[in-house]
C-alpha cells in the first residue's frame, strides 16, 4: 500500500504530524509497535501528571489544619494511586486512536524497519510482516531510559520509569540516582506518600542541573526542608541487590569519600537515550551523531524522503518540542512556508515541588 508520509512512532511527535499532515490532504499511516500516544502519553508525562496529582491531593488533606478545616489522617493507598495513573494513560490513548480515525490516519500496529525504496516493513505481534511505501517517511521513535553501565535495570530492585509507575508494592526506602525532571518528579511523588526517599546527582548543581542555578537552589530547599536526602556532586560506584535490601555505594566526587545507603528499591532516572537501533538507519545510510539522527532546520536527514523528529534528534526532548517539530516538518513537506523553530524560546516542562510546596 501507498501513502503520501509513514510516521514510525505515534508519540506527540508522530501523532500531532499525522493529524497535521492529514489535515493538509495527505494519505498518512502512523506505525506503531505499543499503544498509541508513545511514551509520553502511556509511561511519560501523563501518568506522572497522574500520580503527582495523587501527591498534591494528599498534601493538601494532610496539611487541612493549616487551612482551617479538620479532617480525618489520611491514608495513601498506593495501588489506588497507580490504578488511577494507569486509567488516565489509558484514556488519552483511546482518546487518540479516536483522533486517528477522525482525521482518517492509518494506524499499523507493528514494528516498523525502514527498507530501500522510500519503504517500511511493519512486523506485527504475530510474526507477520506487511511492506508500505511512502515519498516521505518520518521517524518519530522516541527515546528509553538510559541504562548506566553500573546501574543495570531489572526491572525488580533497579528499575526505570516505567516500573516506577507500576510497582505492586509501595517501597520504604528509595534511591533515585538522576536528579532531572524525571527523577525529582518521582522523589516528589514517593517522598509525599512516605517514601524515603535519597536523591543522588552527579552534577555539582544538585537538582535540575540543566536549569538555571535559581531554580535549582530554590527546588533543593524545597525539597530538603521536606526531609529527603540530597545529594549532588555524587556518584553511584556500585549498588549491591544480593541481599533483600538494595546497598547503594555512593561517592562524593569533591572529596573522594564514600557511604553506603540501603534501600527497597533504586530508581534510575539518569536521562534517555534515542530509539535508532534497529528500524533500517544503517541500510540507507542516514547520517546519526552520538546517538542521534541528524538534521536540518525543517528535520530532512541527508537521505531524500526521509526525515526525523522529537527524541531522536538533538534537540530538547520535550513533548510539545516533538510536536511543533512534527508541524513543522509536515508544512514543509506540504510545500508551505513554516519558520524554523527558535530553540531558544522553549519553555520547558513543569516541575514539581516549584509549584506545589512539599
Amino acid at each position: 500500500m501507498n501513502f503520501d508520509i509513514i510516521i514510525l512512532g505515534s508519540g506527540p511527535g508522530g501523532y500531532v504530524a499525522a493529524i497535521r499532515a492529514s489535515q493538509l490532504g495527505m494519505n498518512v499511516a502512523v506505525v506503531e509497535k505499543e499503544s498509541l500516544g508513545g511514551i509520553c502519553l502511556n509511561w511519560g508525562c501523563i501518568p506522572t501528571k497522574a500520580l503527582l496529582k495523587s501527591a498534591q491531593v494528599f498534601n493538601y488533606i494532610s496539611h487541612a489544619a493549616d487551612y482551617g478545616i479538620t479532617v480525618a489522617a489520611p491514608k495513601a493507598e498506593f495501588g489506588n494511586m497507580i490504578s488511577r495513573s494507569r486509567s488516565v494513560a489509558d484514556g488519552m490513548s483511546k482518546g487518540v486512536n479516536f483522533l486517528m480515525k477522525k482525521n482518517k490516519v492509518t494506524v499499523l500496529e507493528g514494528y516498523g524497519r525502514l527498507v530501500r525504496g522510500k519503504k517500511v516493513v511493519v512486523t506485527d505481534k504475530d510474526g507477520k510482516k506487511a511492506e508500505y511505501s511512502a515519498e516521505h517517511i518520518i521517524v518519530a521513535t522516541g527515546s528509553r531510559a538510559k541504562q548506566l553501565p553500573n546501574l543495570k535495570i531489572d526491572g525488580k530492585k533497579i528499575i526505570g520509569y516505567r516500573e516506577a509507575m507500576t510497582l505492586p508494592v509501595q517501597p520504604k526506602k528509595l534511591v533515585v540516582v538522576g536528579a532531572g525532571a524525571i527523577g525529582v518528579e518521582f522523589a516528589y511523588f514517593y517522598h509525599s506518600i512516605g517514601t524515603e526517599v535519597t536523591v543522588v546527582e552527579y552534577m555539582e548543581q544538585g537538582l535540575l542541573p540543566r536549569e538555571d542555578a535559581e531554580i535549582s537552589k530554590e527546588l533543593g530547599k524545597i525539597y530538603k526542608k521536606a526531609g529527603m536526602n540530597i545529594l549532588a556532586n555524587s556518584a553511584v560506584e556500585i549498588v549491591d541487590t544480593t541481599g533483600p535490601i538494595c546497598k547503594v555505594t555512593i561517592k562524593n566526587r569533591k572529596d573522594n569519600s564514600t557511604q553506603v545507603i540501603e534501600a527497597d528499591i533504586v530508581l534510575s532516572a539518569a536521562g534517555v537515550s534515542a530509539n535508532i537501533e534497529d528500524i533500517g538507519l544503517e541500510i540507507l545510510g542516514v547520517e546519526t551523531d552520538r546517538g542521534m539522527i541528524k538534521v536540518d532546520e525543517f528535520y530532512r536527514t541527508n537521505v531524500p524522503g526521509i526525515y526525523a523528529i522529537g527524541d531522536v534528534i538533538p534537540t530538547q526532548a520535550l513533548a510539545h518540542v516533538a510536536s511543533a517539530e512534527g508541524i513543522t516538518c509536515v508544512e514543509k513537506i506540504a510545500g508551505h512556508h513554516p519558520e524554523p523553530l527558535d530553540y531558544n524560546n522553549i519553555r520547558a516542562a513543569p516541575i514539581a515541588g516549584l509549584k506545589y510546596q512539599v
